[in-house]
């Protein structure tokens, strides 16, 4: 089944920081994208998974913003969803100069040392949000030749496709949605890297794995949170994590359930008037 519900939320008054929140809110009860404009974000969700008693306690709850919300659905009946990639959102992106992301559908494209083709089909992940470009640049950054790498949350695989295109093996990732999983396969395959292991599954798959030298995490403060001892059990003594979908003021929040890990700040590097961060953390010794 590939019916979807488009979700429109209108903002009065609209800002950056509340199409985040709102996209970021509404990422954490199944909706799989995200499409912000001046007056709101259009978010869509599969049909099976689409409540809108659920979308409406969760932009209630406390919501940050003195703003006036007015919420519209419409059912979406399957379709190529590439090819509404291609009309209406997906277009090429360079990244830090050296990395350039489009789709298999693009054929006019910047080049770029590392080339990298996603087909995103309504799963996370290509680049053009600050988080996933923050991660991007930090990896662009890091010798990772040689290095083992796990993904957590990994989307469309873009990350985990970067890190085994810069010499990184083995690389992991570890994504939640059957859809995105799926997705990230698909992609993997379009890139030319069977080597990348991608597993169907939460934290919890994280459970008798080796420890990597590179340990990501680009979901969200909560769930990072909650898991953030899953995650340090899994990165060597030495190793380099590096933790966004969040923002700089959140950076207190995840330390405080890091440091007991062993886990310090190395940097931290931001994107926005929002000030999305990527946060690059050191397991000490």
């Amino acid at each position: 089944m590939n019916d979807y519900y488009q979700v429109r939320v209108d903002v009065k008054p609209c800002t950056e920081d509340a199409t985040d929140y709102i996209a970021a809110v509404l990422g954490e009860i199944g909706f799989e994208s995200f499409v912000p404009d001046a007056d709101g974000v259009t978010a869509y969700c599969k049909a099976e998974n689409y409540s809108p008693e659920a979308v409406a306690e969760a932009l209630a709850d406390d919501f940050p913003f003195e703003a006036a919300i007015t919420l519209s659905d419409e059912l979406v009946p399957g379709q190529d969803w590439n090819s509404e990639w291609e009309k209406n959102y997906f277009k090429p992106i360079v990244v830090g100069g050296d990395c350039v992301i489009h789709s298999s559908f693009h054929t006019d494209y910047p080049k770029a040392a590392y080339d990298i083709v996603i087909d995103p089909k309504m799963a996370f992940g290509t680049g053009h949000h600050a988080t996933t470009s923050l991660v991007i640049s930090a990896l662009l950054g890091i010798d990772l030749r040689g290095m083992s790498v796990i993904d957590m949350g990994t989307g469309t695989g873009i990350l985990a496709i970067l890190c085994a295109m810069r010499g990184a093996a083995p690389v992991t990732g570890i994504e939640i949605d059957p859809a995105a999983y799926e997705n990230a396969l698909d992609n993997v395959s379009l890139n030319g890297h069977p080597e990348i292991k991608l597993i169907n599954g939460d934290a919890s798959a994280l459970c008798g794995m080796e420890p990597a030298d590179v340990f990501i995490a680009n979901i969200n403060r909560n769930i990072i949170t909650a898991d953030i001892d899953k995650y340090a059990s899994r990165l060597k003594e030495g190793g380099t994590m590096l933790l966004s979908g969040f923002y700089e003021r959140d950076i207190p929040v995840v330390m405080r359930h890091a440091e007991p890990l062993g886990l310090t700040e190395v940097s931290h590097a931001i994107k926005g008037d929002d000030s999305w961060t990527c946060l690059m953390l050191r397991k000490d010794a």
